[in-house]
């Protein structure tokens, strides 16, 4: 047989060798897909092996492992979702990388978590239904069982859909669909859900007048100075004071319940952090201004570092609130399971607390690029100066809402500041004396009336894209029935199939 000649031969491997290679990179791309679902089941099973290690000799144990399976998916969930809210600013400024922003929210996060969340897991365990109308330890553990898991389902699907909905709306109408399912209408704090929702409703606007009202103040002492970069110089450091002296009055408000600090000495312990950070800010500020030019676009370089610090600060504010969204209901079913008795407070014990925070983060590491493109880039164009606004606004909201005792939703305040900085310039636009001036001018040159405009143009030139707006508010207004409706089915479900 005679052989086949040696070109022909390298033709042919040639062509095998190139079909290997498209295989390969179909399979690369299919598993690319897979990894961060792979990743989040490992996370999943080192929680139940890590919850197995405190609870396993311990009586409902078996319960308690499950519910640590779906507060765990809860935790990711909120992750994914939320952390569009704490460094989406800064990313879409482009103050700092995607990876940057991803690694910075879930360090900060843990931090909050472990440091700062105790009250709030009391209220989500606790405050919404009452458990001392609850007939039985087994009733309030499956409640809060449907309420994990109906909060996880309907955010998972929200964060599929770039919707950025509220983890708090998920998981309060979630608690009171189950538990209006388990025991009726009875048990419900209706006052105290009142008074979550007025919360909701004020925080956004709250949110977004103070973002407004920070880059009132910036643009009127800073951006429109002769001297741009003489006045970043003087002010920039008092801001940062400001955010530095914020977050210590937050953590110092922590041990408020407790009694160790007054009133007085917190917010005398804050102005003096304030002033701290604001020595050592002059300096640094003032090596930074070497060389730039007076013009606008020199100040992002300097607002850099104020934006990053900010974005730090909404990060451990939101993990020492919304961790509670899916570790409160966990800390009831733990406490009921472990001693079968129906009590009106719940201490959260920290290995709980630490499945909750690493949680937050795995998810924000595993799947918050997608929400960040969104509120971060597409609602309205950011640079460092709004983006610091937005993100200051944010953290002040939360610590006044805390306050005061308001469970706030960080989806709302954070997507209210960025509304607030888009609906700000698109007013500041219109009515400036600068912008006046301008129209004044062109209307002379080409000899028509500055009131003559094209609406066309004024729709495509708004700063706010309307259709991204109403589609969160739908998002919002629908999130606390469905939750509810899918939690009181859950209910329904599980106690048919398992009770």
């Amino acid at each position: 047989m005679p052989d086949r000649p040696a070109t022909t031969t390298k033709w042919t491997l040639d062509k095998d060798l190139d079909k290997l290679s498209f295989v390969e990179d179909a399979t690369e791309h299919v598993l690319r897909r897979l990894i961060a679902p792979g990743f989040a089941l490992i996370f999943l099973g080192i929680a139940m092996l890590f919850a197995g290690i405190y609870v396993l000799d311990r009586p409902g144990a078996t319960l308690i492992i499950a519910a640590v399976a779906l507060a765990g998916y809860m935790a990711l969930n909120i992750g994914a979702k939320d952390v569009a809210n704490t460094v989406g600013a800064a990313v879409g400024a482009r103050a700092i990388t995607m990876t940057q922003g991803l690694v910075m929210a879930a360090f900060f996060e843990i931090l909050g978590a472990t440091v700062a969340s105790g009250p709030v897991i009391k209220t989500i365990s606790s405050g919404i239904v009452d458990p001392s109308q609850i007939p039985d330890s087994g009733t309030l553990a499956w409640l809060m069982m449907a309420a994990l898991m109906a909060a996880a389902v309907w955010i998972n699907v929200a964060t599929w859909m770039n919707a950025p909905v509220s983890t708090t709306h998920a998981i309060v109408g979630a608690v009171v669909g189950a538990g209006v399912a388990a025991v009726g209408v009875e048990p419900i704090h209706w006052r105290v859900l009142l008074g979550i929702s007025a919360g909701w409703m004020i925080t956004p606007l709250l949110g977004g007048a103070i973002a407004a009202g920070f880059l009132y103040f910036i643009k009127s002492f800073i951006l429109y100075r002769d001297d741009k970069i003489a006045a970043a110089k003087y002010w920039i450091p008092i801001l940062i004071g400001v955010m530095a002296g914020t977050f210590a009055a937050y953590l110092l408000l922590q041990t408020a319940a407790a009694g160790f600090m007054s009133g007085r000495m917190m917010l005398a312990a804050g102005i003096a952090c304030g002033a701290l950070a604001w020595l050592a800010a002059r300096p640094f500020v003032a090596r930074q201004s070497i060389g730039c030019e007076n013009k606008n676009s020199s100040l992002r370089k300097l607002f850099r570092l104020p934006l990053i610090g900010s974005a730090a600060l909404l990060c451990f504010g939101h993990g020492a609130n919304d961790v509670s969204n899916a570790i409160g209901p966990l800390v009831a079913i733990v406490r009921v399971a472990e001693t079968h008795v129906v009590t009106s407070r719940y201490d959260a014990p920290f290995w709980v607390i630490l499945i909750g925070a690493c949680g937050l983060s795995v998810g924000i590491l595993l799947f918050g690029p997608r929400l960040i493109r969104l509120v971060g880039e597409q609602i309205t164009k950011l640079n460092p100066v709004r983006a610091y606004c937005v993100a200051l606004s944010a953290a002040s909201t939360v610590i006044v809402a805390s306050w005061f005792g308001f469970p706030v939703s960080s989806t709302h305040i954070a997507i209210g500041a960025v509304f607030g900085v888009g609906f700000f310039r698109e007013w500041y636009t219109r009515n400036s004396a600068r912008r006046l001036a301008y129209m004044r001018m062109k209307a002379d040159q080409w000899d028509i009336e500055p009131e003559e405009r094209n609406p066309d143009e004024i729709r495509r030139r708004r700063l706010v894209r309307r259709s991204h707006f109403m589609t969160i508010i739908a998002a919002w207004v629908v999130t606390v029935p469905a939750a509810a409706t899918l939690a009181a089915v859950i209910y329904w479900a599980m106690v048919a199939l398992f009770v």
